[in-house]
């Protein structure tokens, strides 16, 4: 029973056991967070800036399009070194679980932080100062008329669906490694359609925090914060006990 214990706390997500060392992994946390973050703020600054590639400049679908994308890619390469979580809610709902070892959780969070913050700092480069000054950098932000508590309750709502596709795929055997990326994915590509245009989609504590911190912007940075944790701890906690085989 201990060795079924520790191997299933080994575990990291998508289908994938640990194999890698604390920080290695913690380093391709802060990869993969850069890679997904880099490509959600950057679209929405060029979307915010109506900056064209050929023809007209991306529309809001683009930044969701964006964002799925990146992350199936992601899960996909980076699965075997660290679980590819690369978002807080999904590490400390695993935590809570205990389908992951709470000792790795600092590591992680700090890396998902790390990499959302150089991620931003790569897209003030890449489109300089007015991705700043008039784009925030891609930093979330409630609607007009949005309060904080709406703020909340659609982040741990889009984060809810997130994370339950996540701990569904990741732990069904019958689903492939490369059809849990891709659902996954799509499952972010929605949540971002829905919360979008309530919350300017945080969907992750680190993307949203990250883009605040370097654009100096930190309208109801709790709401962002504590909504995607309530809502990946729910649905981790309707998987253990409801959902599980």
């Amino acid at each position: 029973m201990a060795t079924e214990t520790a191997q299933r706390r080994e575990l990291g997500l998508h289908g994938h056991e640990l194999h890698s060392e604390t920080g290695r992994a913690a380093v391709a946390e802060v990869a993969g967070t850069f890679v997904l973050v880099l490509a959600i703020v950057s679209v929405a600054v060029a979307a915010t800036l109506n900056t064209p590639v050929a023809g007209g400049a991306y529309s809001s679908e683009t930044v969701a399009l964006a964002g799925g994308g990146a992350l199936a890619l992601v899960v996909a390469a980076l699965g075997p070194l660290s679980g590819a979580h690369l978002n807080p809610a999904v590490t400390v709902a695993l935590a809570l679980t205990g389908r992951f070892p709470w000792g790795r959780v600092p590591a992680y969070v700090v890396a998902q932080l790390a990499g959302a913050l150089l991620a931003a700092v790569a897209a003030w480069g890449a489109y300089g100062d007015q991705a700043r000054t008039v784009a925030n950098l891609g930093a979330t932000g409630p609607a007009a008329e949005v309060g904080s508590l709406r703020v909340l309750f659609v982040e741990a709502l889009v984060t809810f669906v997130l994370v339950l596709v996540v701990v569904l795929v990741a732990n069904d055997a019958r689903v492939g490694r490369g059809a849990a990326a891709l659902a996954i994915g799509l499952a972010l590509t929605v949540a971002i359609l829905i919360s979008g245009p309530v919350t300017g989609a945080g969907v992750n504590p680190a993307r949203a925090l990250g883009p605040m911190i370097a654009a100096a912007r930190f309208t109801d940075w709790w709401a962002y914060l504590i909504g995607p944790l309530l809502g990946g701890a729910v649905a981790t906690y309707l998987y253990e006990k409801v959902l599980k085989a």
